[in-house]
């Protein structure tokens, strides 16, 4: 193995799940919660900023186990998530530092662990890092708007083993997440 491809010894830092709130997520992104039908639009609906072609789907998942040492974001466009079915789930997230560097990393000490409930979405501002989404249930799906070549042109990772010897894991999981990764 050549000296550049060696992965740095790895140290585990815990992230503290938080509540999901509009004023601890503004860093990252926006919470959309409902509005009333026929409200006009205003600053508590979702900025959406998009460099391409929008592309709203379903993306079904399999349960992962609760870490990761990659991140990722997305240089062109401002990516939304919610569950169907009105599940909760959870991510990681580190704020866009350097938006328009594909080349910038992110800061490890800003990485940010939140709770989102069900009943709300999450607006990623563009070029916020981010994991996830993470889950207890075997499988869920998520409602994602992104850019139909997102995968494609605008996945930017950084690996967090590798360019700083971390990984992440989450603290504060309810119970049936635990029991649920030791069964896996």
């Amino acid at each position: 193995m050549q000296p550049s491809e060696q992965t740095r010894p790895t140290k585990t830092i815990e992230l503290m799940l938080r509540p999901l709130d509009a004023n601890s997520f503004s860093p990252f992104g926006q919470v959309i919660s409902t509005g009333a039908d026929g409200k006009p639009f205003g600053p508590d609906d979702a900025q959406l900023e998009f460099h391409g072609t929008p592309r709203f789907y379903i993306l079904p998942l399999k349960r992962r186990e609760p870490r990761f040492r990659q991140i990722t974001r997305h240089l062109k466009v401002t990516q939304c998530l919610a569950s169907v079915g009105a599940k909760p789930w959870f991510l990681a997230v580190a704020p866009p530092n350097d938006p328009d560097n594909a080349e910038a990393m992110p800061d490890p000490t800003s990485i940010a662990a939140f709770w989102v409930p069900g009943n709300v979405a999450v607006k990623l501002h563009r070029s916020s890092w981010h994991a996830g989404p993470f889950f207890g249930e075997p499988t869920m799906e998520f409602f994602n708007l992104e850019l139909g070549d997102t995968n494609k042109t605008d996945h930017f990772s950084c690996q967090l083993d590798r360019q700083f010897g971390l990984e992440f894991t989450f603290a504060g999981l309810p119970n049936e997440v635990h029991e649920q990764a030791q069964r896996a």
